[in-house]
């Protein structure tokens, strides 16, 4: 129904909660922005970080700290304890925390 409907079917509407959640998830994606990653995240995400961090922590930890440079208010959501642990070194916010 909801491929019919022009909405590409999600992890939500497997599990059968786009009616219990659907707009809550609209909401929060719609806060949501893409950043391209300009030369300066990808060479921040290839210089040392305080703790060791992994390719896509690395990246999303460059990205971050690439929109605090330009006075953006940034919060990183993550159940990944990793990642918030790199969050954490960079004293990043947390989204609940």
């Amino acid at each position: 129904m909801a491929a019919a409907a022009g909405i590409k079917p999600t992890r939500i509407h497997a599990r059968r909660l786009d009616r219990s959640h659907g707009d809550a998830v609209r909401a929060l994606i719609g806060s949501v922005a893409l950043l391209e990653l300009a030369p300066p995240v990808l060479a921040r995400a290839l210089d040392p970080f305080p703790i060791p961090v992994r390719t896509l922590d690395a990246l999303h930890l460059a990205s971050i700290e690439f929109l605090r440079l330009r006075q953006q208010q940034i919060e990183l959501a993550s159940y990944d304890e990793r990642l918030i642990a790199g969050a954490r070194a960079l004293h990043i916010s947390l989204h609940g925390g």
